[in-house]
């Protein structure tokens, strides 16, 4: 599955012991992170060119400053300017607008107790203007919030990571598929088996007719199963639900996991894909496990051979060919239906390992 970093700026405060900073540099260049919070001597000499380094020191190569009275002399040695500012009341807001008025590229915000409403404000006065918005995270379950705060979300994060591990879990939080690669594979064979255990994931979003998610009997072929945001003359539109299938399935993760079905669980985030591949985040509300008839699905992709099984029931379906709503109950042999295929490799608890796998 291809990675990329949300179009957003992270900005590490790097830690004062010398050899934990140079760690915790390597790995953030090594994935393209190059923004940092810190004396300007903990960077190597080698690599200083490579990074923007944001200090209160003049060395650095946008001044950090706690008072705009400094603007004017900053801009005079040539160097960019960023506000760092405590938001406790309204007025506070005043005084960001203030400083991008005088030409801040930035402000670094910190907030008290009340920490989403001020940013949503600041984001709706600053998303047109040429200043980048900054919002401190302490733990690492705040950065969607922040990358989500009125949708459009804040320009960057400032994090201080302990050592390079920290780094890592910070990216495996944002490093989502924009775009996966969908493939048609072809039905070979279609037959109900009787009762068995099927999951309905409750999303807290509004979900279009396009979106599903990606669901598979096999760790290296996932079927897309639609939403239930179609109405029919026997059942309203549920948009936030995806009836995905039995218990024992494989659902794929933003992070390039999986779980299984019987896992999910309120909290979880899940990834949206739609008939083009296009990606998204949603937050699981709840899961639904209950009895209901099981209809077996078997497939071929170059040989391949794959199956699923879903809820014998109008309501369960999957993506044609062209992304047209093919019902579960209507299936038939020589359809051709969306999938994602992923390189066949073994899972311990969800995480991909090398290693040889034969499923059927």
């Amino acid at each position: 599955m291809s990675k990329r970093l949300l179009d957003k700026e992270i900005v590490l405060i790097l830690p004062y012991e010398k050899s934990l900073a140079s760690e915790v540099v390597k790995t953030a260049l090594e994935n393209k992170i190059k923004s940092f919070l810190c004396n300007p001597e903990l960077i190597e000499s080698n690599i200083r060119s490579q990074v923007r380094v944001f200090s209160s020191s003049n060395q650095g190569d946008v001044i950090l400053l706690d008072s705009l009275e400094e603007a004017e002399d900053v801009k005079e040695m040539g160097k960019k300017f960023a506000l760092k500012i405590k938001i406790t009341k309204k007025a506070d807001e005043s005084r960001v607008l203030d400083a991008a008025q005088q030409g801040a590229m930035g402000i670094f915000v910190e907030t008290e107790d009340w920490k989403i409403i001020p940013l949503e404000n600041l984001v709706a006065q600053l998303h047109k203007k040429d200043t980048k918005l900054y919002a401190n995270i302490d733990l690492l379950e705040e950065v969607q919030t922040m990358f989500g705060v009125l949708e459009l979300g804040v320009d960057g994060i400032i994090y201080a990571p302990k050592d390079s591990d920290d780094v890592k879990n910070l990216l495996s939080l944002l490093s989502v598929p924009r775009r996966l690669e969908l493939v048609a594979v072809k039905i070979t064979g279609v037959r109900d088996v009787g009762m068995g255990d099927r999951v309905c994931i409750d999303t807290a979003s509004m979900l279009e007719i396009d979106d599903g998610v990606l669901i598979g009997s096999q760790s290296s072929l996932f079927f897309l199963i639609r939403s239930e945001a179609i109405a029919s003359k026997f059942s309203a539109p549920r948009p936030f639900r995806i009836n995905a299938g039995a218990v024992h399935s494989y659902i794929l993760l933003p992070d390039a996991r999986t779980k299984y079905l019987s896992e999910i669980e309120a909290g979880d985030e899940v990834l949206i894909v739609d008939s083009k591949g296009k990606t998204k985040l949603a937050t699981v509300g709840r899961s639904k496990i209950e009895r209901r008839p099981l209809r077996l699905i078997k497939a071929v992709y170059n040989g391949r051979k794959t199956s699923i099984l879903v809820q014998n029931a109008e309501t369960i379906r999957l993506a044609g060919k062209k992304g047209e709503l093919i019902s579960a109950t209507e299936i038939k042999p020589n359809d051709e239906v969306l999938a994602y295929i992923h390189e066949a490799s073994g899972r311990h608890f969800g995480i991909e390992v090398d290693e040889y796998i034969l499923e059927k």
